[in-house]
C-alpha cells in the first residue's frame, strides 16, 4: 500500500488539538490509530484514509445524534510501544470516544491494557489470531477459523498439498496462528516432518535461501503449499524471489492471509497469476453495496488507479456498526456503545450481511481468491457467513474456552470450571 502523504495527517492531527474545549462540546471525536510511517505504513495508510472518508460519508448525513464527526489522527510510527502511548493520547488528552485502528497483533496488544484501564473503545479491522476477547475490543477481522483454516481445507481438498511451509513474520499473530495451523494439520494426517516453519523480521528482504528450503521440502516429489502469515513491506521481496527461482503457482502455490489488492498494486504480477489469498473480501465481489464503496473511495482519495481491499471493507463495517450502536444507545459513553454494538447488523461488500456477535467477533464469508495479471483477484471459493470463534477448537488450553459479554460477561470463560478468568490485559 502506497504511502499517502502523512504531512497531512499530521497537520490534520494538530490543527484538532489546537481546540479541544471547542471540538469536545460541539463534535464526536474519533480516534485514529495507524502507522502512517515505518514498515506498516504500506498497510495502514489506506485504512486512515478510510476512515476519513467513512467520517466524511456519515458528516454529510447530519453526523451522529446531531453532531458532527471529527478525525484526530496520530502516528505510531510502526513502534509498538508508541502505538500505547497514542492511544492513551487520544483517550486522555483529545478525549475520542471510539478509536479505529492497529494492524499487527503486537500494535493491538500494545494499545490493549491502555483501553482497558481507561475504558476506551477500539474497533481492530484486520484479520489476526483469535485467542482473545476484550469488553473494549470489538474485532472485526477474521478469527482463524475464517481464514487460516477454511484456507488449510481448499489446499488440502482442492489443490491436494501434502506437505506445508508456514512463513510469517516473527510475532504473536503468524505464531499463534501457525501453532493453531500445526495442530490442525496432524489432526488432518500431515506428519510433523512434512511442516516447515520460518520466521522472518519486519522488513526481512533477503528470501533466497527459505525460497531454496522450501522448494527442497518437496525433493522427495510430494506436493507443496506455502501458508503464507508475512506482513508489511516484507512480501514484496518474498513474491520477487518466487518469480526470479521460477516458481509458478502450479509448482508451489501461495496461499498469503496479509496480502491484498493494495500491496500486488506495487508488483509486477505477471510471476504471480494462479497464487492465492484468503480474505473475507476482495475488490472484484459483485454486489451493489461494493459498486457503491469503490466509487465513493475512488472519488474520495481522487485516483481511479487506488483499489480497495479486506481491512478496509472490515472498517466500513466496524463503523456503520459503531454509528448504529450510538443511536441506538442515544449516548457516545463507551458501556452503553459497547452493550449496544452487540447484535448490530450492516450490509457487507460481498452481498451478505455482518452480525456481531456476543464474543465481539463478526459472522463473515470466507474467500479464497486467484491472483490475475491485472493485480486483483478471481473469487474461486466463497462460503456462507461463518461466526467468528474467540477461541480455538485446535489448542487444548483453548478448547475448553468461551467469550460472550452478554450472557456471561466474560471473554474467557472456562467451561469445565465454569468460571470467568480476566487475563487480557496481561499480554
Amino acid at each position: 500500500m502506497k504511502l499517502i502523504k502523512s504531512a497531512v495527517a499530521g497537520t490534520l492531527a494538530l490543527g484538532m488539538s489546537a481546540l479541544p474545549a471547542l471540538a469536545q462540546d460541539d463534535t464526536i471525536k474519533v480516534g485514529v490509530l495507524h502507522s502512517l510511517s515505518g514498515t506498516m505504513a504500506i498497510s495502514e495508510t489506506t485504512l486512515k484514509d478510510t476512515v476519513l472518508m467513512l467520517i466524511e460519508e456519515q458528516n454529510k448525513k447530519g453526523g451522529v445524534l446531531g453532531k458532527q464527526l471529527e478525525a484526530v489522527v496520530v502516528d505510531p510510527a510502526s513502534d509498538w510501544p508508541l502505538f500505547a502511548e497514542k492511544a492513551r493520547e487520544l483517550l486522555t488528552v483529545e478525549g475520542v470516544d471510539v478509536m479505529f485502528g492497529c494492524w499487527t497483533s503486537v500494535s493491538r496488544k500494545s494499545v490493549l491494557p491502555v483501553i482497558e484501564e481507561l475504558n476506551g473503545l477500539l474497533f481492530y479491522p484486520v484479520q489476526y489470531e483469535g485467542e482473545e476477547s476484550s469488553k473494549n475490543v470489538f474485532y472485526t477481522g477474521a478469527a482463524p477459523n475464517q481464514q487460516a483454516i477454511p484456507a488449510v481445507d481448499y489446499f488440502l481438498e482442492e489443490l491436494g498439498v501434502e506437505k506445508f511451509a508456514l512463513l510469517g513474520t516473527d510475532y504473536v499473530y503468524p505464531r499463534t496462528t501457525n501453532n493453531i495451523l500445526e495442530s490442525y494439520l496432524q489432526e488432518q494426517g500431515i506428519a510433523a516432518d512434512d511442516i516447515f516453519v520460518n520466521y522472518t523480521p519486519f522488513g526481512h528482504s533477503d528470501w533466497s535461501k527459505i525460497v531454496s528450503d522450501v522448494v527442497a521440502l518437496g525433493a522427495d516429489g510430494k506436493k507443496v503449499g506455502v501458508i503464507s502469515t508475512i506482513n508489511g513491506d516484507a512480501n514484496i521481496g518474498f513474491y520477487k524471489e518466487l518469480a526470479a527461482a521460477g516458481i509458478s503457482a502450479d509448482d508451489i502455490p501461495v496461499v498469503a492471509f496479509s496480502v491484498g489488492e493494495e500491496e500486488l498494486s506495487g508488483l509486477d504480477t505477471s510471476d504471480l497469476v494462479g497464487h492465492l489469498a484468503a480474505w473475507n473480501y476482495f475488490q472484484s465481489a459483485e454486489s451493489d453495496e461494493n459498486d457503491a464503496f469503490i466509487e465513493t473511495w475512488k472519488a474520495f482519495i481522487g485516483d481511479d488507479s487506488r483499489v480497495t481491499n479486506d481491512p478496509m471493507e472490515a472498517t466500513y463495517i466496524g463503523f456503520n456498526m459503531w454509528v448504529q450502536a450510538v443511536e441506538q444507545a442515544g449516548t457516545t459513553d463507551v458501556d452503553p456503545v459497547i452493550e449496544a454494538v452487540v447484535g448490530q447488523t450492516v450490509p457487507n461488500l460481498t452481498g451478505g450481511t455482518a452480525e456481531m456477535l456476543p464474543n465481539h467477533h463478526l459472522t463473515k464469508p470466507v474467500l479464497i481468491g486467484e491472483i490475475m495479471a491485472d493485480g486483483q483477484f478471481d473469487i474461486i471459493s466463497q462460503t456462507e457467513p461463518v461466526p467468528g470463534d474467540a477461541w480455538t477448537d485446535y489448542l487444548p488450553e483453548s478448547a475448553v474456552l468461551e467469550a460472550d459479554w452478554i450472557d456471561l460477561e466474560c471473554g474467557m470463560y472456562n467451561t469445565e470450571t465454569q468460571t470467568c478468568v480476566q487475563l487480557q490485559s496481561n499480554y
